[in-house]
């Protein structure tokens, strides 16, 4: 059953990303809101998809944290799942990815077209130089900025280190922090074909001040925050320090 729901999901994905060759034409004339606005629709449908065929659900805890000023979320990355559904939680955002996605036909056509900050990894102190100015610039234009620090899809219960890229474009901008913490790789495995029933906990925190803050001390408030909330939904991968 598992197999046939997966396969069902992903023939759906498939056939949505086609409509987006419909989508994408259409979004162009227009400036960036509306565009969004357009092209968004396929995350929408992808997430509501995903909890008709797979049945996958998910609640988020600490919405309420959520602020009403442009902001930059700092997120772990288990999944595909909160790429899309990140989208859903939080207002207009753009994201800190890998320029390689770009030329994918269709589906990074459609990214190309909403503003990312499109790094290459290799490019070092030219790509955290390109985070700093586009990632400042899509704040100021009221964007929200999504940076995935542990920088690729971690499985549960998995730890790497948090760059610190995200932290010093919040140091470096003054704009707050939002963390987020969430176990979306339990359902859905990087990678990973198959996918479980059942219902994703998102935690958003508290806004994190950052002017005047050095962003190894942002990083290490928002490594702290994340990790420790990662064992209270998912203690079964992230036992809690004795």
């Amino acid at each position: 059953m598992r197999f046939a729901r997966s396969l069902l999901f992903s023939i759906g994905m498939i056939a949505s990303t086609l409509a987006l060759a419909l989508l994408i034409p259409l979004a162009l004339p227009f400036a960036h809101p509306t565009r969004y606005r357009i092209l968004n629709q396929w995350s929408h449908f992808n997430i509501w998809w995903l909890r008709v065929s797979v049945g996958i659900r998910y609640r988020v805890i600490g919405r309420e944290n959520i602020p009403s000023t442009t902001s930059i979320v700092l997120s772990k990355h288990q999944s595909t799942w909160e790429t899309l559904a990140l989208q859903q939680i939080f207002p207009i955002q753009t994201w800190v990815l890998k320029r390689s996605l770009l030329p994918i036909p269709l589906f990074g056509w459609g990214l190309a077209l909403l503003k990312p900050v499109a790094i290459d990894r290799k490019a070092g102190k030219k790509a955290l130089k390109q985070v700093l100015e586009q990632g400042s610039a899509r704040l100021n234009e009221g964007i929200w900025v999504v940076v995935f620090p542990e920088g690729t899809r971690t499985a549960p219960g998995e730890h790497r280190p948090y760059h610190i890229g995200g932290a010093m474009l919040a140091s470096k901008s003054g704009y707050p922090v939002v963390p987020v913490a969430h176990n979306a790789g339990q359902f859905w495995p990087r990678g990973g074909f198959l996918k479980t029933p059942g219902e994703i906990t998102v935690v958003v925190g508290e806004p994190i001040a950052t002017q005047g803050r050095k962003p190894a001390e942002i990083n290490a408030e928002v490594e702290a925050w994340i990790e420790s909330r990662m064992a209270e939904i998912s203690p079964e991968h992230y036992p809690k320090s004795p």
